[in-house]
């Protein structure tokens, strides 16, 4: 037997024992199990952005086990088991690559993805009894509002709404940020809503540059955490107290935790 399906039986034979034996497995339910999906979820994207490798096969199996778990409910309800699950995901991933499974020719991965919105709003509007769907209907509303904005920005441009060059979404950031000036000068009560215009055109200029703005601000977070830690541990040895500084005295330890801290090292291994 392939060592992968051995696995992956074993996991699924552990999951039946669990969930027949274990009072806190049997006491589970789809919805207790999801927020505890999500940590897992962020967890995972925490190891890879780290690149801690060791710690991205954990978060996996942690993730892995969740699926399984579902899974197993899903058959319990009689609405769908693993095979369900997998065979589904199949058909899925053949049906939406016919450029592999079939005879549509691509030039690129942006016709990769452009063909598959197009199938994918096909298949809504087969399933919706051939009701209009919505390019954006796919995109959860529970995402976390940067996210979002990424995921609906990305399914607009798959079906060729989107600015022709770099150079227009970068002026559009100068008019949204031009817009912005004038409505805080005002004291308007508008000015969340520029606000939110601003941070929406910078998610499309991160995106025609290449960049996941999402991942981008969470090395920020992780470098200001850094250099913040750093501030406080040496401050701390030099016997002086935070919230007593000067402004002045905080940023000579800042401006040399630039230079001394490894910026490329987790947090962790900072202290």
């Amino acid at each position: 037997m392939d060592p992968r399906a051995a696995a992956f039986l074993r996991l699924l034979d552990i999951m039946d024992t669990l969930r027949a034996e274990c009072p806190w497995d049997r006491k589970q339910t789809m919805e207790t199990l999801r927020p505890l999906t999500i940590e897992e979820t962020y967890e995972l994207g925490d190891a890879i952005l780290r690149e801690d490798l060791p710690e991205v096969r954990k978060e996996l199996g942690d993730l892995l086990l969740h699926m399984v778990f579902y899974a197993r409910i899903g058959q319990e309800k009689g609405a769908f088991d693993i095979a369900d699950v997998l065979n589904g995901i199949c058909e899925k991933l053949i049906h939406r690559h016919p450029h592999i499974y079939g005879s549509v020719k691509v030039q690129d991965e942006e016709e990769v993805k452009a063909n598959w919105e197009r199938i994918k709003l096909a298949e809504k509007a087969k399933h919706g009894n051939g009701q209009g769907a919505s390019v954006l209907e796919g995109v959860p509303r529970g995402l976390p509002s940067l996210v979002k904005a990424i995921r609906v920005q990305d399914k607009a441009r798959g079906v060729g709404f989107d600015w022709e060059h770099r150079e227009q979404v970068w002026d559009k950031v100068q008019e949204e940020l031009g817009e912005l000036k004038r409505e805080v000068d005002a004291g308007s009560t508008a000015q969340a809503e520029e606000l939110g215009d601003v941070l929406f055109s910078l998610v499309n200029y991160a995106r025609f540059l290449g960049i996941d703005p999402d991942e981008a601000l969470e090395r920020t977070n992780r470098k200001f955490i850094q250099r913040f830690q750093f501030l406080e541990r040496e401050s701390r040895k030099d016997g002086k107290v935070m919230g007593e500084m000067s402004l002045a005295e905080m940023d000579t330890y800042w401006e040399r935790a630039k230079s001394e801290i490894d910026l490329d090292r987790p947090a962790s291994a900072n202290g």
